[in-house]
């Protein structure tokens, strides 16, 4: 297990989601905490107290990182966030997905409702939340209904000469009865905008008023009644807890913010995609101290934007930026659609900044000099691999293939890209092979080439006719590597030579035991120092080339993606189609086979062989 006592010593005391990543950099699992450095702590002290799952977990964790946040609601509704969009292996999953409720106020209707929810719609009503406790939600409606008597009936009062007959609430006293059509729509509203107010947080005389209340039925000795007011007011009190981990809003936002050290800068960059933090990046700009702030998140957002699959509609920066207008006209000219460039300066959008802005400071502050040197190594890899390969340029942006398959059956492609010595995931991509049935490497490899550079060239043709940058598929690599050999490499060059397309080549061989051997470039092996930077850059490119193209087979299988004539033979489940599909190497081996044959497969017993043989032989008279 690996040595976290310098990371375990630096950990803050403060609320915050920690994340444990395996060895590949995948995250396995996502945790919250009101004290990061007690919670965190635990896990890799005596592993007597652990259960068999986290003494499990323990082992394979190979790093972890963690996100701070203002209190322990924030890290609750975060962790929840992190868990549904990176599903790990040790967290539980919910199956149905349920989430936070929230409040909505149908302030399209005539006689506004206030309702829980747990879907936000395009609908025109107002929506508050998430809260993360549903009790507090559901008290908090009945204190609104209890003071403000407003209606919770479904009738559609838009229809303004129908009559209707009042509910059970209205004689009890709970509803005006605004279905009588007696109750004044601007007195009405000004009920419902209390009721918004609060909820945003711009006026208190509701928690105000019930605690005057409270104090009148205590001094009264009616303790049953302060009681009731005091458990309304916790709900109350439980809705204002502050929160930026989610929120109603469907906007698309980026939130950037810097922290500057002596000789580097750490760029943290927030992702929010439909209101919730779904990820966070960080990136080292080496500074000599010559630039202004705004000058480097300028140079940030100009060089980061236009190599990113995606653009939000909203970016948040700390500081405002020298031709800001400029580039905000010019990232939405990149996107297709405008894009907003701010500078928050209060409300929600500035405290989202400044908690970005926390996490950057305490990134630079506990890693920051092991980031710039890993930067250093990274560029320090991609000079020594120009040098092995006599490149004209250093390689910043390498993309990597792989083909992963069961004999031929399902087979996947992958493509992972590093930019300047780190993965950068968001540009991954995977590819189904659509044109193979027989084991055939060289013919799906030719296939995912084409497609991704095929496509590729479209897209610049768009790009050049707009007069923007590259972006997405139209971004172009500096180099590809392949897993495989020389045939690999001629047939990769050959496709691209045939798209018109000048990009260098070279395979990525492995020795007997299947680990990265060396370079296979210019129809001539190179092997590099095994000690070098180059090798160790080159080493883990192809692993993570094969890992993401070996995840991509797995999930299709587990989602029983991959048809074949096998599929529906009784006693023969995914094992043993697999088994048998190892074995003979192609359906049509299988379908020749006797009863005998396919007894001696791993994993066959005489019965399921006896099915596969009569399930061919029964289509064969049909």
């Amino acid at each position: 297990m690996t040595n976290f006592d310098e990371q375990l010593k630096n950990l803050p005391d403060s609320p915050g989601v920690y994340l444990m990543k395996d060895k590949a950099g995948e995250i396995i699992y996502v945790g919250k905490a009101i004290s990061l450095k007690k919670r965190v702590r635990q896990y890799f002290q005596s592993s007597s107290n652990h259960s068999l799952k986290v003494s499990s977990m323990v082992r394979q964790i190979s790093d972890f990182e963690y996100i701070m946040v203002e209190n322990e609601v924030e890290a609750l509704v975060l962790e929840s966030n992190l868990i549904k969009k990176n599903r790990p292996k040790y967290n539980i999953l919910l199956r149905d997905d349920k989430q936070y409720p929230y409040i909505k106020v149908t302030v399209g209707e005539r006689y506004p409702r206030v309702l829980k929810t747990r879907q936000v719609e395009k609908d025109g009503s107002r929506y508050f939340g998430p809260y993360p406790s549903a009790s507090a939600v559901n008290e908090a409606i009945e204190v609104f209904h209890r003071i403000f008597q407003i209606r919770n009936c479904r009738l559609d009062l838009d229809k303004k000469d129908a009559r209707f007959r009042p509910c059970l609430n209205y004689y009890i006293g709970r509803c005006l009865g605004p279905c009588l059509g007696n109750v004044d729509e601007d007195l009405y509203r000004g009920m419902i905008q209390e009721i918004i107010d609060f909820l945003s947080r711009k006026d208190e005389s509701i928690i105000r008023n019930m605690e005057r209340d409270m104090m009148e039925a205590a001094e009264n000795m009616d303790y049953e009644k302060a009681a009731t007011l005091r458990d309304q007011l916790q709900a109350l009190q439980t809705l204002h807890e502050k929160q930026m981990m989610d929120s109603a809003s469907n906007v698309e936002q980026d939130v950037i913010a810097m922290a500057r050290g002596v000789e580097e800068v750490v760029v943290q960059v927030f992702f929010i995609r439909e209101g919730k933090i779904v990820g966070r990046e960080h990136y080292i700009m080496e500074d000599s101290y010559v630039e202004e702030r705004g000058e480097i998140l300028s140079s940030f957002i100009k060089q980061f934007y236009p190599g990113s699959s995606f653009i939000p509609r909203e970016i948040l920066v700390e500081e405002e930026i020298p031709d800001m207008e400029a580039i905000q006209q010019w990232l939405g000219e990149i996107k297709g659609k405008g894009v907003s460039l701010q500078t928050p300066k209060r409300g929600d959008k500035l405290q989202l900044v400044r908690m970005v802005k926390k996490n950057a400071l305490e990134m630079l502050d506990k890693y920051g000099d092991k980031f710039l040197r890993k930067h250093r190594e990274n560029l320090k890899a991609l000079e020594q691999l120009q040098h092995i390969l006599d490149l004209e340029e250093r390689p910043d942006r390498i993309e990597a293939y792989d083909i992963s398959n069961i004999s031929g059956v399902g087979s996947v492609g992958s493509m992972i890209v590093y930019e300047k010595g780190e993965r950068k995931k968001s540009d991954y991509r995977r590819f189904r092979i659509r044109t193979r049935n027989t084991p055939d490497d060289y013919g799906s490899m030719e296939e995912i080439l084409k497609r991704r550079f095929t496509r590729g060239l479209k897209e610049n043709e768009n790009v050049e006719r707009k007069g923007g940058a590259p972006v997405g598929f139209s971004l172009f690599p500096d180099i590809i590597m392949v897993d495989g050999g020389k045939g690999h490499v001629n047939k990769a060059s050959s496709v691209l030579k045939d798209l018109g397309v000048d990009i260098p080549v070279c395979g990525l061989v492995k020795d007997r035991f299947h680990k990265t051997r060396g370079i296979i470039y210019d129809n001539r092996e190179i092997i590099p120092d095994k000690d070098s930077l180059a090798f160790k850059l080159i080493y883990g490119i192809q692993e993570e080339a094969h890992r993401f193209a070996i995840s991509y087979h797995r999930s299709l299988r587990s989602k029983d993606l991959f048809h074949s004539e096998l599929d529906g033979i009784p006693l023969v489940g995914e094992k043993r189609r697999v088994a048998l599909l190892k074995h003979f190497g192609s359906i049509s081996e299988i379908k020749k086979a006797g009863i005998q044959e396919l007894v001696e497969v791993d994993g066959m017993n005489r019965k399921a062989a006896q099915n596969v043989y009569e399930h061919f032989r029964k289509k064969e008279e049909k």
